[in-house]
């Protein structure tokens, strides 16, 4: 028994070490910046050791963002962008999604392949591609075109699929038997279902739009249209570079991600435990 419980406190251990080991890679930079948005002045920015606790603390550092660029024109324009790369994965994917594990078409395995397939090409390899597609479109420093390569994404359809292929057929052919048609099926028996993996495709598209810069960034020139990523750049100069407005800008550009997050937190636990099954 002894030797049992040993091996028990030594299993518990190596978990925690693991478990702090991992919060610390991946909450540590954050809380780094956190820190260097609050120093004032006489704070050493490069002391050894690192300190993270402020001497100086001091909120200047946010009000220096806000004089320094339109940091609300540029929330309203990646804003705009999010809402509408949202909306068109949430919409597209789902139907997608549905098209893919319901419904019965040739070359349904090869399109599902297809979307599995787009997962392996970086989207360097197509961006110049998508590139000329937008300006052929004349939407070159647009918000739409910058929205409009990521209305879907193959991830988010193939979560979808996953979804609601997990559905029980029998609630679908209960359906069938009562005198559903294809959309009532779909709206009223198949939707309900996958709400909460509805809600990671909307966490991650909107955390991608959000984030996004490189694509941004060679889309738009007109300062008036840059979204949150691509204005903050403004920050860092040629002659003049402050690493405590860059980290006050990345907090404020991390602040609405956490409170879209946090306003879908019950529904996306839901999505990741139960998949396509609603308890």
């Amino acid at each position: 028994m002894s030797r049992r419980r040993g091996r028990i406190a030594t299993g518990s251990v190596a978990r925690y070490a693991v478990l702090v080991l991992m919060l610390v890679l991946l909450a540590g930079p954050l809380l780094w910046q956190l820190s260097l948005s609050l120093k004032g002045p006489d704070d050493d920015l490069y002391a050894q050791p690192p300190q993270l606790l402020p001497s100086d603390p001091t909120l200047e550092n946010y009000t220096g963002v806000l004089d320094r660029v339109p940091v609300l024109r540029f929330v309203l324009n990646s804003g705009l962008v999010a809402l509408l790369v949202v909306g068109g994965n949430v919409l597209f994917a789902t139907a997608a999604g549905f098209a893919l594990a319901r419904l019965r078409f040739r070359f349904r395995g090869l399109v599902t392949a297809f979307f599995v397939a787009a997962l392996l090409v970086p989207v360097e390899a197509v961006i110049i591609a998508q590139f000329l597609l937008v300006r052929s479109a004349g939407l070159t420093d647009s918000l739409l075109g910058v929205a409009l390569p990521t209305l879907v994404a193959p991830l988010n359809v193939l979560l979808m699929r996953n979804a609601f292929a997990g559905i029980p057929d029998e609630l679908e052919e209960a359906a069938v038997l009562d005198g559903a048609g294809i959309w009532q099926r779909f709206l009223r028996v198949c939707v309900p279902q996958v709400k909460g993996v509805m809600a990671v495709v909307a966490i991650f598209a909107f955390v991608g739009s959000w984030n996004d810069f490189l694509w941004p960034l060679i889309v738009l020139s007109d300062e008036q249209n840059y979204t949150l990523t691509v204005g903050l750049n403004m920050l860092k100069g040629t002659f003049y570079d402050d690493p405590r407005l860059i980290a006050a800008g990345t907090i404020v550009a991390l602040v609405p991600i956490i409170v879209f997050f946090a306003a879908l937190q019950r529904f996306f636990m839901r999505g990741l435990e139960q998949g396509g099954i609603k308890g």
